[in-house]
């Protein structure tokens, strides 16, 4: 936790073109858990209060306790009816509490008069949203593609890899600000983005902005920068909007309120796009302006951002980010019969893509080791398996330059039910057992302790 806020205030505070709301969700959230743990917490009961300083750090940070609740329910636990709601909501309160007590109520962006915008402006909401969308769209695939293509980087530290996202970020920052007197690219952007929503830039230094923040983000989160996503998209999709605004107002005659408003629906479309959190994208931008009028056009932004955002991408940016380093997020929804449940083959709770080594070699078990966060890693030599090598005894075999120790594991057929795969994990030294092909041995898969537990516990709730 200390690590992370030390960071986050060298990055933001510096300038890097990130937000401050996902390090103060990890803070809080963090902070609550450790908290938790030192008043006796075992570690699997600790999510509750993870989920709720989550929700009061995201409330702090925006003053918005809806959205932070909603976010946390829809982005973080991905069950708006969850149990945790009442605590999750308790928490967004007191965060909210606190901010107000501070700061006050204000809302973090001044308006300008929305309510005399024109019936025309419905007309390019539909572009603007679906615009924002393939903004933000386009932001999580380079993003997380050179994120991935950071880890190539081997001759660099990984200590100095973000400064080559701050290093792009100020000659690009540098360069419009003497071209044209803007410094929006730096930081949050709030005083260029707040101009926008109160029709006081130009749609020309809008698409300037827009142009040189996408790329100056995505070069710090993705060389690995400490900031959130949340801010900089709000930036991109407003920007998004003045300038379609500035571009159609030749053909329709737009008023200041239109463009007002179209800066707004771009906000919400671009956030939506990427987290694809359609609740909270309407309610914190709503929140962010108090602005009542607004929620028609956010709706309506949402429905097609949503619509966009879909065929762009399957999954949202924190869950990419998620499988990019390893984790499978698939999940069983199991039957409400325990026995029933209990006859499903072994193969339906199977992770087919586990991280097979093909050899014991120092370079490949260092590259299994960075790469990926796992107790133990499966080993097919020759095209025949040969046993599972630990972590420990991987690190051991690089230090010592021997050969790892491997380790016998249970095995079974993707056709065995998930009865007999219980006893198999019960007898299994390492806690994994390896699924094998029927008719030639190899290795199909693999299933932990962890993911049995999990789908029993999910099939434990579906039942209540």
């Amino acid at each position: 936790v200390w690590v992370k806020f030390i960071a986050g205030v060298l990055s933001i505070g510096g300038g890097c073109s990130l937000g401050r709301e996902g390090p103060s969700v990890q803070l809080a959230g963090g902070l609550a858990s450790n908290l938790s743990g030192a008043l006796g917490e075992p570690k699997q009961r600790r999510r509750t209060a993870a989920a709720a300083g989550s929700a009061a750090g995201l409330a702090a940070a925006f003053n918005t306790p809806l959205a932070a609740m909603t976010f946390v329910l829809e982005e973080i636990i991905g069950d708006m009816n969850s149990r945790y709601i009442g605590n999750v909501l308790l928490a967004s309160l007191i965060g909210a509490f606190i901010v107000h007590g501070i700061i006050g109520d204000q809302p973090a962006f001044q308006l300008g008069d929305v309510a005399m915008h024109s019936w025309a402006v419905y007309l390019v909401i539909p572009l603007v949203a679906g615009g924002a969308a393939v903004v933000g769209g386009l932001f999580q695939k380079w993003t997380l593609k050179l994120r991935l293509r950071r880890k190539e980087f081997k001759k660099l530290p990984l200590w100095a890899r973000p400064a080559i996202g701050a290093l792009i970020t100020w000659c690009l920052g540098a360069a419009v600000f003497v071209y044209t007197g803007h410094l929006g690219v730096f930081g949050l952007g709030y005083h260029d983005l707040s101009a926008g929503l109160n029709a006081d830039l130009g749609w020309k230094i809008a698409g300037i902005l827009l142009i040189t923040k996408f790329i100056a983000t995505f070069a710090c989160y993705g060389f690995g920068g400490c900031g959130g996503i949340f801010s900089p998209t709000l930036f991109l999709g407003g920007m998004v909007g003045v300038f379609l605004a500035g571009v159609t107002d030749h053909y329709l005659d737009l008023n200041e309120s239109d463009y007002i408003m179209l800066a707004v629906v771009g906000m919400s479309a671009c956030l939506g796009a990427v987290v694809k959190a359609p609740i909270t994208s309407i309610l914190i931008v709503f929140e962010l302006t108090h602005q009542f009028e607004l929620v028609p056009a956010l709706m309506l932004g949402t429905l097609v951002s949503q619509s966009v955002s879909s065929r762009l991408s399957k999954h949202n940016f924190y869950e990419q980010v998620i499988l990019q380093d390893g984790h499978d997020l698939d999940h069983l929804v199991p039957p409400r019969d325990l026995r029933t449940w209990q006859q499903l083959p072994v193969s339906t709770i199977t992770n087919f893509n586990p991280i097979i080594l093909t050899s014991t070699k120092e370079d490949v078990l260092e590259q299994a080791l960075d790469n990926y966060p796992y107790n133990y890693f499966p080993v097919v030599l020759d095209g025949e398996f040969k046993g599972v090598v630990s972590r420990l005894k991987a690190k051991q075999s690089i230090e010592s330059g021997k050969a790892p120790v491997l380790q016998e594991t249970e095995t079974c057929m993707p056709f065995e039910p998930i009865r007999k795969l219980q006893g198999h994990l019960i007898s299994s030294p390492t806690g994994i057992v390896i699924v094998k092909d029927k008719n030639n041995g190899s290795v199909m898969g693999l299933i932990t302790l962890h993911d049995l537990l999990r789908q029993e516990v999910a099939h434990a709730k579906n039942a209540e």
